[in-house]
């Protein structure tokens, strides 16, 4: 009886959940009205699969990424930044067996986490892109929210995972992987520093670009 009990309620828990989350991420955070605002500082969110990624200029006025990055991934116009499950970002899996365990460990248990830097002069036709003006002081807080996303030594230095002479490199992030706070869930919060709309619920990439209203022109 007792097992009975715990089953109808376990059920009841979990049953609205996907709806709670699809409403969720139809549903915005806040509702904005923006001021209008030329492309002279403007964020990319591109989405790849299942993931999404921050795009900014390598340079402009208000931030240089020369100053913070190496070489490898500043030589080009735009730099992406993604934020993710470390063994899974690092190493996606190969069979479809290990899919499974490994997307319950991610999703279920804190993991590291691990930031992807990739030097971009044009964007993969698979991507889809949208772009958004933001305010200088927003650019900039864009920017100082992504600088401290990054892991550091104690003597301040970044934490390189990968080679750091590519055009891609992957970093020690800040903060956990887990189903609460994925790699969409950073980029909504990127979105919500620079005052772009963002879903109430931020887990699924398609959300975060169902609330991006594209006004500027993307890499080609």
């Amino acid at each position: 009886m007792q097992l009975k009990k715990w089953l109808i309620v376990t059920l009841s828990i979990m049953l609205p959940m996907p709806m709670l989350f699809a409403i969720g991420s139809l549903l915005p955070r806040t509702w904005r009205t923006h001021a209008q605002v030329g492309c002279q500082y403007k964020v990319c969110v591109t989405q790849t699969d299942i993931h999404t990624n921050l795009v900014v200029p390598v340079q402009n006025d208000a931030f240089n990424w020369q100053n913070y990055l190496p070489k490898p991934v500043t030589r080009s116009q735009y730099i992406g930044f993604g934020w993710g499950e470390r063994n899974w970002y690092m190493n996606p899996p190969a069979r479809l067996e290990d899919i499974v365990p490994r997307g319950f460990r991610a999703l279920f248990l804190p993991n590291p986490a691990a930031l992807r830097v990739q030097a971009l002069d044009r964007l993969s036709d698979r991507d889809e892109v949208k772009c958004i003006p933001v305010e200088r002081s927003r650019y900039l807080a864009l920017m100082q929210f992504i600088k401290q996303s990054f892991q550091r030594t104690e003597q301040g230095f970044l934490v390189p995972l990968t080679d750091s002479t590519s055009g891609t490199i992957f970093y020690e992030a800040t903060g956990r992987y887990s189903l609460v706070r994925n790699s969409n869930h950073w980029t909504a919060e990127g979105l919500k520093i620079a005052n772009v709309n963002t879903p109430l619920w931020a887990g699924l990439s398609w959300a975060i670009m169902h609330h991006v209203e594209a006004s500027c022109r993307s890499p080609q």
